[in-house]
């Protein structure tokens, strides 16, 4: 989407964005588990949500993920992203926000939270931007500010990641880096 295709209410909201937080499950993936044989946990990452992830650092927003799982694959996707704030195995996402938010010194106004179901709510709620991909649970889409138009794990986090460098007046700059 281009700058201009965003509601100038999201875009208020979304120039502010310091902290840039994302569910796992739902949302930088389908949500799907796979197990192999073996008992190992398996998930699929977007690559366009990768690159959202670090061109949002190399932008001075900073990106942390919430999750109420725990699970290595996370912990290896992450690190080769560089997200260096990931918080698994959290049951109160609100909490935890809170305690981030402490420790970053920021306001909860500054902040964009991605989710897609039920334990994203409360922390939603408290951002100053709550977003919900496409296919989230109903009741989190109608109380988000916000609705992507693809699906966790199909790019969604890539359209939050595009919304917040439009807004702050950085994609002309970020695709001009590309085109050289």
């Amino acid at each position: 989407m281009l700058p201009n295709d965003f509601p100038a209410d999201i875009r208020e909201r979304a120039a502010g964005v310091k902290l840039a937080v994302f569910d796992v499950d739902g949302v930088l993936t389908d949500g799907k588990l796979w197990y192999t044989a073996d008992g190992h946990e398996l998930k699929a990452f977007n690559v366009l949500d990768g690159l959202g992830l670090k061109r949002l650092l190399a932008n001075g927003v900073e990106v942390a993920v919430i999750t109420a799982r725990l699970s290595h694959v996370v912990t290896e996707r992450m690190a080769e992203l560089g997200v260096a704030h990931v918080y698994q195995d959290q049951k109160d996402k609100r909490a935890c926000l809170n305690q981030l938010l402490h420790a970053l010194r920021l306001d909860a106004a500054h902040v964009a939270y991605t989710g897609d179901d039920l334990p994203d709510l409360a922390a939603m709620q408290l951002a100053g931007l709550s977003i919900a991909v496409a296919n989230a649970h109903p009741w989190v889409r109608e109380r988000a500010h916000w609705r992507t138009r693809l699906s966790g794990g199909s790019g969604a986090a890539r359209e939050v990641c595009d919304l917040i460098l439009a807004s702050q007046g950085k994609a002309e700059s970020e695709l001009a880096a590309f085109l050289r």
